[in-house]
């Protein structure tokens, strides 16, 4: 009884050599599975070239008082917009988006504006790196295709809902005081050397009309606050 005891308490050499053999073998396989997947986690990325973001840049010419979205230098949107009246222009040159702010407040000296329907800033605001200047909705959408803002680009509403779904930080923001031979080709104006034959630039999305088309006649040019 006594040995029978033991060699339940203390199995034999060759079932703990047996033991050990699985226990290795199913370290080594959970091992080997661990490897391959951090080698697959590893060059997933590299492979995916649908993760590659297009390269996003805004135009807008101040003197057509329009906004062209672009990716990959195709047109996706042309949209209209007011711009700064004649005492407080619209800055020119090249900027950056900095933040997007859904639904924002409105500051001015001794004021502050929640959202809301008397809100200047409109639904959406997107902020550029020159401090205070970005382009934004409206509560007065009367005043698109005008000179009117306080120098930022004001957009209705709805437009800068959308706009403000496609852009992120960091995409460009070119702002055109003159027509160039940029604006010519997004928005079909005066050419600087003449007209200009070719209009937009194909590539145009399906469904958006080109510039003349879808802003009828523009409005004379009319001073005014936000």
């Amino acid at each position: 009884m006594r040995r029978q005891a033991d060699t339940q308490r203390f199995p034999s050499f060759a079932a703990r050599l047996q033991s050990a053999f699985f226990m290795t073998a199913a370290i080594l396989m959970a091992m080997s599975r661990a490897r391959a997947q951090g080698q697959q986690e590893t060059a997933a990325p590299l492979s995916r070239k649908e993760d590659a973001q297009p390269v996003r840049r805004i135009v807008v010419s101040i003197d057509d008082r329009k906004l062209a979205l672009l990716e990959d230098g195709r047109v996706v949107k042309i949209y209209r917009v007011a711009v700064g009246a004649p005492g407080s222009p619209s800055p020119s040159g090249q900027f950056k988006i900095v933040h997007r702010i859904p639904n924002p407040n409105y500051y001015a000296p001794g004021v502050v504006l929640p959202p809301g329907p008397e809100n200047p800033l409109g639904t959406r605001w997107i902020g550029l790196d020159l401090k205070g200047f970005g382009i934004h909705g409206t509560n007065q959408p009367g005043s698109i295709g005008r000179n009117a803002s306080h120098g930022c680009i004001r957009m209705r509403n709805s437009d800068a809902e959308d706009l403000f779904e496609r852009v992120r930080a960091g995409d460009s923001v070119e702002l055109i005081a003159e027509h160039t031979e940029t604006t010519a080709r997004l928005f079909g104006g005066p050419h600087p050397e003449g007209p200009n034959p070719h209009g937009i630039k194909p590539g145009l999305a399906p469904g958006v009309l080109d510039a003349k088309a879808s802003s009828g006649a523009t409005p004379a040019p009319a001073s005014g606050t936000e």
